[in-house]
């Protein structure tokens, strides 16, 4: 298996533990039903997406990857000190947004980068990127 496979492949993985480590932390401040329900649907379709990163890496005997522990850490405070200024729809829904977005540009950045990745992981990408679109349109509504 070629490194640009495996990398795109654990971009990806990390990409997503990002993302659902995002949405069960502004999950805990929703409480319109409306949103909350936005939220489980993409931490479901999430956690099956990192299943299925899981399955390719496993496949090709490598490991998963963790995102960056201070990425993470900076992401979490900064989340919390905008939800407890406003904690409302229209706050929680704008920070998953900017999350989309960050994922999109990121994980077409590592498709680019990448580039002598093979079919699957490539098109495993783009199914990531395509989701990470359909939720911030799906979020769009309460802004």
């Amino acid at each position: 298996m070629n490194s640009d496979t495996v990398a795109l492949l654990k971009e990806c993985d990390a990409g997503c533990k990002m993302g659902v480590e995002s949405m069960k932390q502004v999950r805990s401040y929703a409480e319109d039903g409306k949103l909350i329900a936005v939220i489980d649907k993409y931490l479901e379709r999430h956690d099956d997406f990192g299943d299925k990163c899981h399955r390719m890496l496993n496949q090709i005997k490598e490991t998963t990857q963790d995102p960056p522990k201070m990425a993470s850490a900076f992401a979490k405070i900064s989340t919390d000190m905008k939800l407890m200024m406003e904690k409302d729809s229209h706050k929680i829904a704008e920070i998953l947004i900017d999350g989309c977005n960050m994922g999109v540009k990121s994980v077409t950045e590592n498709i680019h980068k990448y580039n002598k990745a093979d079919a699957g992981s490539v098109s495993l990408a783009k199914e990531l990127v395509e989701m990470e679109q359909k939720m911030s349109q799906d979020l769009l509504q309460f802004l």
